[in-house]
């Protein structure tokens, strides 16, 4: 019995997986130029932190930015279902955080999350 349940869970996950769309880093590096560059960038802590390395990274940890308590005591690493989740909307995911920006896009979502990834290797 438990075995089929794991089993019809893994399978909704690939179902949801399957539904997301896949992104496209060149994409994403136009995206994140026009809609998150004037507060991030990859290398130098701005408004916001620096997100080369992000993809895999504790919340709140990188180096040299002020993060408020609330992203400093988040339990999150960032990966694909992370960041979709934050970018759609910040304050409901770590209420608190200083993020208000939203992304509300799920195709342009997907192109920064898969730029992202790219830049974190």
């Amino acid at each position: 019995m438990a075995v089929a349940a794991w089993v019809a869970v893994a399978g909704l996950a690939s179902a949801a997986a399957a539904l997301a769309p896949a992104g496209d880093p060149a994409r994403g590096a136009k995206v994140y130029a026009a809609s998150c560059g004037s507060c991030h960038s990859l290398d130098a802590n701005r408004v916001g932190p620096a997100h080369r390395g992000v993809y895999g990274r504790k919340a709140g940890t990188a180096r040299g930015y002020a993060y408020s308590p609330a992203m400093r005591g988040a339990r999150i690493v960032w990966n694909g279902a992370t960041l979709d989740r934050f970018l759609q909307n910040p304050q409901k995911m770590v209420p608190g955080t200083r993020m208000g920006f939203r992304l509300a896009d799920p195709v342009r979502r997907a192109d920064v999350i898969a730029y992202l990834r790219q830049q974190s290797k």
